[in-house]
Formats: structure tokens, C-alpha cells, sequence
């Protein structure tokens, strides 16, 4: 279930909503969770009812885990290992097992292993992560333990974000989990969060995902440089799209509940420099990352060449995060490739240039490039997209522009070019002019109700609704 499909949009919210408020408001906070926990694994158990028994059985693991840290101070560090280790080997089991025998074959030329038939538990690299990060916490004493298994299994499985994110440390919401008050305030920020998110997702990602869908199905044979230029943008555009809206609407949800998740993207494609777009990009992941890898590895505390090695080592781990596949792993070398030449001299370089826009170029370039690497089906197929990219080939014998790009489309690009971070910096801009702020004000209601209607047409017209990160 997503949150832009109508059975979650009419059904599943509304209930919840109203089984979570009956009676306006409900004082008892053991009774708020115990509703959140059940709508949760409900939610959970709607897209793979027998992965529910996994999600469980990782809760009770960790809670175990939690309290023998919290109990036994002298052989802590061995029980975080073991609990890393159960972890760890869960999600290199259900997410990276075939890859690894696949790859062990391949090397043999023979079937030395045997692939089995495992399907990969939505939202398991998300709530892995979060579980690993309570434990960590615990152990450097920065939280207290969770005794209460009802309030740590909320934490772990919280529909909002449960499937995308954002990576929620156990520390940014221990408190709301024990204490939290709603408002009609914090109600109604939630749902122009949601609103803003989910607009985001149908109306711009699903009708950019038709054109790039629409090309790559094509034979590489077919398609000339312009085409694939335009394929590489639009999911450019689509993945941001995709997932910060998707985050946008976790973060909006939260809020009705009385939860405040933090913020998961800021205008990355404004960015001048892969280093200030990983900043912006995924905020979460790349902050769990830095916490939980680069800093334990050393970070850049042990000189130059180290700190480019664990650089190397969370941009590559950041590649295999997304999947189990090598055009994963390359996208992961490819940025960390990047961000290890801006610290050696690019970013010296960026910094001194007074013409800004060189960087912004340089800068989306890298980006578009990258994405092509996640997209395509094998890093040979990355490769060719590229070189034919780049290879001025303007041979016309297919052409598919009619096809893919109509007035609806050429509206939907031009509305995603403007609002991936231009029309934002113009607006802030213009809201610290006072009448400019009160306009929008009294207009937003219109906005958020004209986006929801041509939402909801969208969605009775089109059964076409694709997740990029619900695979991971």
C-alpha cells in the first residue's frame, strides 16, 4: 500500500484518523500507540503479509538486545556486536544473498551455489538501519533503553516512514513517543505537508516516469542522442520528485500524529558541488552514514589518505544500500569518486569560480550521468546509454519525441524544471517581503485544494502509479 493510492487516500487514513482521534482527542498515550503499532503492522502486513512474522521477530530481537546492552555494561560492546552481526546478516540474506552467489558463479563460470527464490521485504534497508541506530545509541549512552517492547515496535515499524523513510533515530522522537501532544495546528501543517508531497508524486514523478519509461523500453538501437537526453532529465527529475514527495508526505503524516520527522531533502538540484548535493539529498541516510560509518571508520581524523579511503567505503556502501546490483554499486563509486576529487581540488576550484553557473553545470551533469547508472538494467547498459548521450547521433530513423512528449508532458516538465528548486529560492526571497507572504497565505488554501483535485483526477484516470525506492 502507498500513499498515493486510493485505498490508503479513502480508506486506510480516514480510519485510522478517526479510530486515533474518536472522541476528539484521547488523553492516554499507551492507547494512541497501541492504535499506531496495530494500523502499522496492519499497513505492513497489506503488501506482504508473510514478511510480518520477519518484522516481528526483528522487533522482539532487538528489544532483547536493548535490554541485555542496558543490563550487562561489562560485555556491551560484544552484545552490539552480536546485534549488528543479526542485523547485518538479515538484510545481506534477504536483500544481498542472490547477488553475492551470482556473482560467486560468475567468478567459477559454474553454478558453484544455488540461487534461491527470496523476495525482498519492503522497507527492510529503512528499518534495519533505525533499529541499528536505538542499539548504537544505547551503547554510546545517548539514549535510555526502551523497556516497554509495545513503544519500541511503534518506533521500528511507524507506517509513515516505514517504506521510504525518513532513517528516524530513535533519539529525535523518544520523547513524542512517550509524551506527545497533537494540535489542530500541527493537524493542519501535517496535511499541507502531505498535500504539497503528494502532488509532488502523482502530478509530476508518475506522468515523468511515462517518459522516461517510454523511451528506455525502446531498443538502444532506436534512440539517438536528443531522445536519451531527454529520457536521462526526465527521471532525473522523476527520482527527486518520487522521493521527496513520498518524504514529504511521511513527514506530513507524522505530523497529524503529533510527530515531527526530519527533513529528508533541500532543493538538492540547486546544489553547485556533489559535496553540497549530498548535503541536500537523502538527508537522513547520508547523516546515519556519517554517524554510524564514516566516523567509527575514522573519518577524516587520521589523515588525508584515510579520510579518502572511508570516504571511498560510505559512497560504495551507499551504492549497495540502494540494491543488489552492480549499477548500484557503480552509482555509489561513481558519486564517491566525485566527492574524494572535490576534497583533492575541484571544490577549490568551484569555490573560486565567479561564474556559478559553470558549477551548477558541472554539478548536473555528474548528477544526470550518475542517475543514468541507476536506472539502466546493467552497468554495460549505463554505458552504452552514455557513450550514445554523448555521441551527437541525430539520426531520426525512430523517432519517438511524438510519442512520449504531448502538451500534458511538455506542462509537466516545464512545472518540474521550475519547482526542483528555482521557483523555491524566488519565493523565499520574495516572503520576506511582507505582502507577498500574506498573499500566498490567503491563496494556499486554493493551492492545496487545487493540487488534491487534479490529484485525485489523475489518479481515477491512470492506473500508472510507480515507487522508485519501494524496492529498497
Amino acid at each position: 500500500m502507498v500513499f498515493s493510492s486510493m485505498i490508503f487516500l479513502w480508506l486506510f487514513l480516514p480510519i485510522v484518523l478517526a479510530i486515533y482521534f474518536i472522541g476528539y482527542k484521547i488523553e492516554n498515550i499507551k492507547i494512541k500507540n497501541t492504535i499506531l503499532l496495530i494500523s502499522s503492522l496492519f499497513f505492513y502486513a497489506w503488501g506482504e503479509p508473510k514478511y510480518i512474522l520477519l518484522m516481528l521477530i526483528s522487533i522482539v530481537i532487538n528489544y532483547i538486545f536493548g535490554l541485555l546492552i542496558n543490563q550487562y555494561k561489562n560485555a556491551r560492546k560484544t552484545i552490539l556486536f552480536l546485534a549488528i552481526v543479526t542485523n547485518i546478516g538479515l538484510l545481506i540474506y534477504f536483500k544481498y544473498f542472490n547477488f553475492f552467489v551470482g556473482s560467486v558463479n560468475s567468478i567459477f563460470g559454474k553454478e558453484v551455489i544455488g540461487l534461491k527464490e527470496i523476495a525482498l521485504p519492503i522497507g527492510i534497508s529503512f528499518y534495519t538501519f533505525q533499529t541499528l541506530s536505538y542499539l548504537i545509541d544505547l551503547y554510546k549512552g545517548e539514549i535510555k533503553v526502551q523497556k516497554n517492547i509495545l513503544n519500541l515496535a511503534l518506533y521500528i515499524s511507524f507506517f509513515p516512514q516505514l517504506i521510504a523513510g525518513p532513517i528516524i533515530k530513535y533519539k529525535d522522537i523518544e520523547q513524542e513517543i512517550l509524551y506527545r501532544q497533537e494540535s489542530i495546528g500541527l493537524f493542519a501543517t501535517g496535511i499541507r505537508r502531505f498535500v504539497y508531497g503528494l502532488g509532488k508524486k502523482v502530478l509530476l514523478a508518475n506522468n515523468l516516469a511515462l517518459i522516461a519509461d517510454n523511451i528506455y523500453v525502446n531498443e538502444l538501437e532506436l534512440l539517438n542522442t536528443p531522445v536519451l537526453w531527454l529520457a536521462a532529465i526526465a527521471y532525473t527529475l522523476q527520482i527527486y520528485f518520487d522521493f521527496s514527495g513520498y518524504s514529504d508526505m511521511a513527514i506530513g503524516l507524522g505530523k497529524m500524529f503529533g510527530f515531527n520527522f526530519p527533513e529528508n531533502f533541500n532543493l538538492p538540484y540547486i546544489s553547485q558541488s556533489i559535496t553540497e548535493f549530498w548535503r541536500r539529498w537523502h538527508i537522513s541516510l547520508s547523516t546515519w552514514f556519517k554517524q554510524y560509518l564514516y566516523i567509527p571508520l575514522g573519518g577524516n581524523r587520521k589523515g588525508t589518505i584515510r579520510t579518502y579511503i572511508n570516504l571511498s567505503i560510505v559512497f560504495l556502501t551507499t551504492g549497495l544500500w540502494h540494491g543488489a546490483s552492480y549499477n548500484f554499486l557503480i552509482w555509489g563509486i561513481y558519486n564517491g569518486i566525485f566527492i574524494v576529487l572535490e576534497r583533492i581540488f575541484l571544490k577549490k576550484l568551484l569555490d573560486k569560480n565567479r561564474l556559478k553557473v559553470f558549477n551548477h553545470i558541472y554539478f548536473i551533469l555528474v548528477v544526470i550521468i550518475g542517475w543514468v547508472f541507476f536506472r539502466s538494467e546493467s552497468i554495460v547498459n549505463g554505458l552504452q546509454i552514455i557513450m550514445k548521450m554523448f555521441s551527437f547521433n541525430f539520426n531520426s530513423v525512430y523517432v519517438l519525441l511524438p510519442i512520449v512528449i504531448n502538451k500534458k508532458m511538455i506542462v509537466v516538465l516545464l512545472a518540474s524544471f521550475i519547482l526542483c528548486g528555482p521557483a523555491q529560492v524566488v519565493f523565499e526571497k520574495l516572503k520576506k517581503k511582507n505582502k507577498i507572504k500574506e498573499m500566498y497565505n490567503n491563496m494556499e488554501f486554493l493551492v492545496i485544494a487545487s493540487i488534491m483535485f487534479f490529484t485525485i483526477l489523475d489518479l481515477v484516470a491512470s492506473t500508472y502509479n510507480p515507487f522508485i525506492y519501494f524496492r529498497f
